[in-house]
């Protein structure tokens, strides 16, 4: 399996020359198979670049949502392949609060919002909204299973298992929120257990508490707890919090390694890394 990181930030993209290394993109990873079959998980502004190599297949495409917040679906707009006539496109909506609210990633199209009409797109664009709510599904040869993320208005994380290894991806999510928890710390390191690759948001250090306690982000440490606790191999910590300098995540990344370095792999995701296994 080989994972690529297209969009690490969280929030809102933030281009310039104090992100530049880590990347300014919003979510969007890509998981394939060693047989070429393929996931994307979120559709932040990331999937962009990820459009303009995935112009030149043909096979369909399957994108799996955990949540409608802006920061992960805004780049669907500009996401090439939906402007190819007859390319199969299924969307897997998160498990939101608002139930009427899962059509958000195609709704953004409409109106005053885009001049472009989902309606009008040439590609044949599916939306799933149950499969989500279901623990455990198979999609374009993934087994894959879910938890309700602790996020304002609700989500979706997801475990992905094939060829061997196991990647979960979690994001947003507040382990500690001060509302009612859906997933707890224990569920949350079930869940994970063993994984090859933990993908979490961690936007948060303990300097941003308590202004931000409730916001739907985990900090740094608590992630990294988590991983040990659930004896993760890798951790990638994502959802960058927009204000976050190049020189911030890497003091981040180094504090992270030091002092927990010596029980799992940590560092900071950046655009364009990839893992394999």
């Amino acid at each position: 399996m080989k994972v690529e990181l297209f969009g690490v930030r969280g929030s809102m993209p933030t281009p310039g020359s104090d992100t530049y290394l880590y990347g300014g993109n919003t979510s969007c990873t890509y998981v394939t198979k060693n047989n070429g079959s393929s996931l994307i998980l979120d559709s932040g502004t990331g999937i962009v670049k990820l459009g303009d190599y995935l112009l030149e297949q043909q096979s369909p495409i399957y994108i799996l949502l955990t949540h409608n917040h802006w920061d992960h679906i805004q780049g669907f707009p500009f996401f090439k392949p939906i402007y190819q006539a007859n390319r199969d496109i299924t969307i897997v909506a998160g498990d939101v609060d608002d139930k009427g609210s899962q059509h958000a990633i195609l709704k953004q199209m409409s109106g005053s919002y885009f001049p472009v009409r989902h309606q009008d797109l040439p590609s044949n664009i599916t939306l799933n909204t149950e499969l989500s709510a279901q623990s455990q599904f198979n999609l374009n040869g993934f087994s894959i299973s879910t938890a309700p993320l602790n996020h304002p208005g609700g989500g979706t994380a997801y475990c992905l298992i094939a060829d061997g290894a196991k990647v979960a991806y979690v994001t947003d999510n507040e382990l500690n929120p001060p509302q009612q928890t859906k997933t707890s710390i224990s569920e949350w390191a079930a869940f994970i257990e063993g994984a090859d690759l933990l993908i979490h948001d961690a936007q948060l250090i303990d300097a941003d508490l308590p202004l931000k306690h409730g916001w739907g982000h985990s900090t740094i440490d608590q992630v990294a707890q988590l991983a040990i606790k659930a004896k993760v191999k890798n951790m990638v910590i994502i959802s960058h919090d927009p204000s976050r300098t190049d020189e911030q995540l890497t003091e981040i990344e180094r504090y992270l390694q030091t002092s927990y370095g010596n029980d799992v792999r940590i560092e900071c995701g950046k655009e364009g890394r990839v893992f394999e296994f």
